[in-house]
Formats: structure tokens, sequence, C-alpha cells
């Protein structure tokens, strides 16, 4: 499949009215885990989209663009507004956080196995373990206060047992920054893998921090803050990865490839028919913000599309949700891994008291190799720097 190649509907088909924006929710006690799981990947999806659109709007001196912007993020909107009226009123938000932690475990270890850039892979591999654990953290609340079963939420699908214990996965700030890829010379699917889980981690951190202090219990209301805090490190290191020297034409038409990827891979791995059809309808209605993008690139920037995508627009292998549990319990023998600068390093083998080396990282570490770096060296991959006297218990 090749969105580029596929004819876009006409821009204004997007608005409707709101019985079929608002449209009916699942049943949370028989809905199919996965199914709850892509609702909550695509609600994040167009979260990502809409506050992507926003801030190259505030950045943008040019009205005519900002007013094509304004359109085509009112759709995204509208697709996000339909998205969310899928999770039922009575679903609880702990409920609900089971679903966003079995996402955040088992897309996380989807990516990783098919990622080809191992710097990328041992970031997606040291947040899973973490994931991992949150879920085992709520589902562990879920039973001390008696409100549901954690697994019957996840189905057959995920082991609930802990990952990195929490404590542990605290982290100096500097820590959590990672090298940045090279958009030209790495893979498509890496490129998609980065834009996908940012967006997801970037709605689980969102989602706890508006949440958290509304839970019921004091006890639920200090797990939901503290683990929120987690997810801030995750969308640190997870946002460090994407390029930085791409400009906002460039990135808008990635974020479209995206959304157009994920939902035909929702509609081809979706099975319940009627949530497939909305799938279906909204890969369309991307298509058209694909190709609107496109044009916007052409105009204002010069470029072609390919350039962008110098593979090519067919999509790589789709994304599939199926249960991971024998990847994560071998990922889980990195269990004592930490942060240390851009890379990770056994806790043990960590110093009481280290500092970093005031030389900098080898370009043979990062992900970028030996790519061209943007216009400012201070954001190079390989940027020198001295952080302060840290110790373990800060990491």
């Amino acid at each position: 499949m090749n969105p580029f190649e596929v004819k876009p509907q006409k821009a204004d088909k997007i608005f409707t009215g709101w019985n079929k924006v608002l449209v009916k929710p699942y049943d949370k006690n028989t809905v199919d885990p996965y199914t709850r799981l892509r609702v909550i990947l695509m609600n994040g999806t167009e979260f990502e989209s809409v506050r992507c659109g926003h801030a190259f709007h505030r950045m943008c001196p040019n009205n005519d663009v900002r007013r094509r912007l304004a359109y085509m993020r009112r759709g995204e909107q509208i697709q996000q507004k339909r998205i969310a009226s899928l999770k039922p009123a009575n679903e609880t938000i702990l409920e609900h956080t089971i679903g966003y932690e079995q996402l955040a475990v088992d897309l996380t270890a989807a990516l990783a196995i098919t990622e080809k850039n191992s710097y990328v892979k041992k970031q997606l591999d040291f947040a899973l373990l973490e994931d991992f654990d949150h879920l085992y953290r709520y589902s562990d609340l879920m039973e001390l206060e008696k409100g549901g079963d954690p697994a019957r939420l996840v189905g057959d699908y995920t082991e609930i047992m802990p990952g990195r214990p929490t404590v542990a996965e605290y982290r100096h700030p500097y820590d959590d920054v990672d090298f940045y890829i090279n958009c030209y010379l790495n893979d498509l699917k890496t490129k998609l893998n980065i834009n996908i889980i940012t967006a997801a981690e970037q709605q689980t951190m969102n989602f706890y921090m508006n949440v958290g202090d509304l839970y019921a219990t004091n006890l639920g209301r200090k797990l939901y803050n503290e683990i929120a805090m987690i997810e801030e490190q995750h969308v640190t290191g997870y946002g460090a990865l994407k390029d930085p020297c791409m400009t906002p034409f460039e990135n808008l038409l990635m974020n479209e490839y995206t959304e157009c990827y994920l939902y035909y891979s929702c509609y081809e791995d979706e099975k319940d028919e009627r949530i497939k059809t909305i799938w279906e309808m909204h890969f369309e209605e991307e298509v058209a913000h694909l190709h609107e993008a496109a044009d916007l690139l052409k105009t204002y920037e010069g470029k072609v599309w390919q350039q962008v995508l110098p593979e090519g627009g067919d999509f790589p292998e789709l994304l599939k949700f199926r249960p991971q549990k024998e990847y994560v319990r071998e990922i889980l023998k990195s269990v004592r891994l930490t942060g240390v600068e851009e890379g990770w390093e056994e806790l043990d083998k960590v110093p009481d008291s280290a500092s970093s080396p005031t030389t900098p990282v080898s370009t043979a570490e990062s992900p970028r190799a030996t790519a061209p770096t943007c216009a400012s060296k201070s954001s190079s991959a390989n940027g020198g720097r001295t952080i302060a006297s840290r110790t373990k218990s800060t990491r």
C-alpha cells in the first residue's frame, strides 16, 4: 500500500454532524483487549497530530500556511473526538489505565522486534521493562482496592508481573537525553517507530498528569503521580531520538504518513467490524491530509515528498498486535540496566559518585554515525558537555 498513489477525497468530506462523530462506545465487558489498545493508540496519535500542528502554527509567520494548518487540524480534532467516544462511560480511570500500560508493553515490544537501528532498539527495550512494571503496579492497585480483575482486562495476551522496580527507574534528567537519528540515513520503519512510540508515551504522560489527582484514593493518587514522572523520562528519551534537523513541513508530512500507516494497520488487524469501518474512514481522510502536507512541502520549500521518504511511499511491514510474552521475558534479563549519558550501563558497574567525561562521546556510538549534523553545532549528536557529579540514587 502506497498512500501517495491513493486518490485523495475532497478535504471537506471529513466535516459532518455530531451524530456521526460521537459514535457508540465498545462494551467494556466483551471488547477484545487489542481493540481497546487500538482505540488508545489512535487517540494518542491524533493528540500528537493536533499538538504538533499547534506548535507549527505558533512558529509560522505565514497566515496562508496557518489557515491550511488550521483546516487540517480541525479534521484531526473530529477524528480524535470520534475515537474518544468509543471509550464507554462506565470504564473506570484505573481500567482504562490498565489498557494504557498493556499498550505500552505490547506496542513497545512489537516495535523493538522490527527495529533495525540497534541504538533505537536499546531505548525501546530499556523503557519496555519500566512500562511492564507499571502494568504490574496498577494491576496490584486494582486488586488491592477490589476494583476489578486486571487479568480479564488484558486477556491472555500480556503477562502481569514485576519488571524494573519503579524505585530504580528514576534517573538524572541528563541521562534521559538520547542521540538523535538522521532521517535520511535511517530505515523508514525506524522513523515510523520513533513517531509512533513518542506519540503513545506523550499521551500516557498527559493522561496521568490529568487524571492522577482525580483518583478517589490517596494511595492511587500517589501511584499516578509517581508513574507520571517516569513517563516524563520516557517522553524525553523517545523524543530525543527524533531528527531535529527536519523542517516543520517535513515533520508535517512524516506525521501524516505515520497516521496513514497506523490507520491502515488498524484496519487490517481489527476484529470488530464496526470499529474496522472507522479505521478505514480515517485512513481515507488521512490520505487527503497527507496529500495536503505534500503540497505544502512543495509550495513553500520546493521539495517533493520523495526527498523526505527516499525509500518510496510503500508501507513497510504493518503493525500487528500479538502477544509478546517470550520477548518480554528475554528482555527482563536486562532489568539491572540504568541510563548513563546517551547510553545504558549495568547499575552495579556505575560508581557511587559518577562524573561525566569532559570529552565528547564518539560519534561511532551515535545512531547518526558519520551523518551530517544540523547547522547549529550545539545540537549535534556528539556535542560535548560536563555534568556535575551524581550518585546512583539520583539515577
